[in-house]
């Protein structure tokens, strides 16, 4: 596991759900998996500060050919946009946001 792209969701059961990569949990979250659960928390690594969870509906993504993310959804999380500014010439990347993200692997 590289972890520079952990994924973690707790519910309000306090069960808590660990994946590798942003792909796994919006596939899990749009299942049918968490019908009587509510979730409480999606936490994702920031790609900058890889010790760092932060919210996944306030991190500021990016998605590049050049992110190698372990299921290959080729997005890192930022938590400021100044940061995730500062890696997107670099890596060629797209801005995406939360809702975008989780639209596009629907």
């Amino acid at each position: 596991v590289d972890k520079k792209f952990g994924v973690e969701l707790v519910s309000a059961k306090i069960n808590i759900y660990q994946f590798d990569d942003v792909y796994c949990i919006v596939k899990f979250i749009t299942s049918d998996y968490l019908i009587d659960e509510t979730i409480a928390h999606t936490l994702i690594v920031d790609y900058a500060q890889p010790e760092k969870l932060i919210p996944a509906e306030k991190a500021f993504y990016l998605k590049s050919e050049e992110i190698r993310s372990p299921m290959a959804s080729q997005v890192a999380a930022f938590e400021t946009e100044e940061v995730m500014l500062k890696y997107k010439p670099t890596l060629h990347a797209k801005s995406l946001s939360w809702g975008e993200l989780v639209n596009q692997f629907r």
